[in-house]
């Protein structure tokens, strides 16, 4: 039987002398939450895990990109496509995109992740011709303005490949490199630092029915088995992010049940991206359905995520973002 260990994680100066650092940061743990398929969850102290799926969860995550994984990280959203869920169109134009991209880096941004094609649900894919020029140009335009770390969010190796030669540095893919073949040895070559995302199906059609038997399992095995993809084809588990991909094939349900269940995705001993900003169950949950006017619900569900170890959040709002996590950051000491 495969058992998995979530970390019940805590903070504070004060700690017990068994207490182990969570990814070798500021929070720490001295029990586990025991998983396994068919079995109810059990609660266990560090010392019965076993030494091989203890050392991910407590090992240090080294720089990713130029970004130290030591503290909480925000990745500013920059759409540059005409038909994003939330902010389609305000920044397709080579001017307004700078304009944003300067306003994020002023409010204190740690990395611009720039997309040309919208990933929402019920969208449709975008000629590579047409993403290149939506991306590129914005990515140089950047790079001339700024050393600020730089992804690009695309499922294409040519896509990729013309953004980091405009300057980016990351590729963040949403189909956890299952798309294009080609993608993978071209981050390879590139010794390109990476984020591997999980969804269940094509944005087209994801969230018609999406299905799982345990979704918070499921997933994690789903990035297990792409890490070890990309660790196979040469790609160093050090230059890999992953991302459980919350509202990606998922109903409310399922996302609520990965963001109880983040700390487990330690395990993976890679650094964890989470990205949840105006996202249609927080729209439900919060009573709020313009997507633009969900910045305190994708903030509450930030911290959450902060508190649970995660080093990066993917957001539009990054004022304000970076505003409360100013704020939890000195409540919590």
């Amino acid at each position: 039987m495969t058992f998995y260990y979530r970390p019940l994680v805590q903070h504070g100066t004060a700690r017990p002398d068994d207490a182990l650092p969570l990814a070798g940061g500021p929070l720490w743990f001295t029990h586990v939450e025991a998983l396994a398929r068919g079995q109810a969850p059990q609660v266990i102290p560090v010392e019965e895990v076993p030494d091989h799926q203890l050392e991910p969860l407590v090992a240090r995550r080294v720089d990713i990109a130029g970004m130290a994984m030591d503290a909480p990280r925000i990745m500013g959203i920059l759409n540059t496509t005409p038909d994003s869920f939330s902010d389609g169109g305000r920044h397709n134009a080579p001017e307004q995109a700078l304009a944003h991209a300067r306003a994020m880096i002023e409010a204190g941004v740690d990395m611009i992740d720039i997309g040309g094609e919208s990933t929402r649900p019920g969208s449709v894919e975008v000629l590579v011709d047409e993403e290149i020029a939506r991306t590129a140009p914005v990515i140089a335009a950047i790079r001339a303005i700024s050393t600020v770390p730089i992804s690009i969010d695309t499922r294409k190796a040519p896509v990729a490949q013309a953004a980091l030669d405009a300057g980016a540095d990351l590729v963040n893919d949403v189909a956890g490199f299952t798309f294009d073949a080609a993608l993978a040895p071209l981050c390879v070559a590139r010794s390109a630092p990476v984020c591997l995302m999980h969804s269940q199906g094509e944005p087209e059609t994801m969230q018609r029915d999406p299905r799982y038997d345990d979704v918070l399992l499921d997933v994690y095995d789903f990035l297990a088995d792409r890490i070890a993809t990309l660790e196979a084809a040469g790609l160093a588990r050090e230059l890999i992010v992953t991302d459980p991909g919350i509202g990606f094939g998922k109903t409310r349900e399922h996302n609520l049940a990965l963001l109880r269940g983040l700390a487990l995705f330690h395990g993976l001993g890679c650094p964890i991206l989470l990205g949840v900003s105006r996202k249609g169950f927080i729209g439900t949950i919060g009573q709020e359905p313009r997507a633009e006017a969900r910045a305190p619900g994708s903030i509450a569900v930030g911290l959450a995520g902060l508190a649970q170890g995660v080093q990066i959040l993917r957001v539009h709002d990054v004022a304000e973002t970076a505003q409360a996590l100013r704020l939890w950051q000195a409540a919590r000491g």
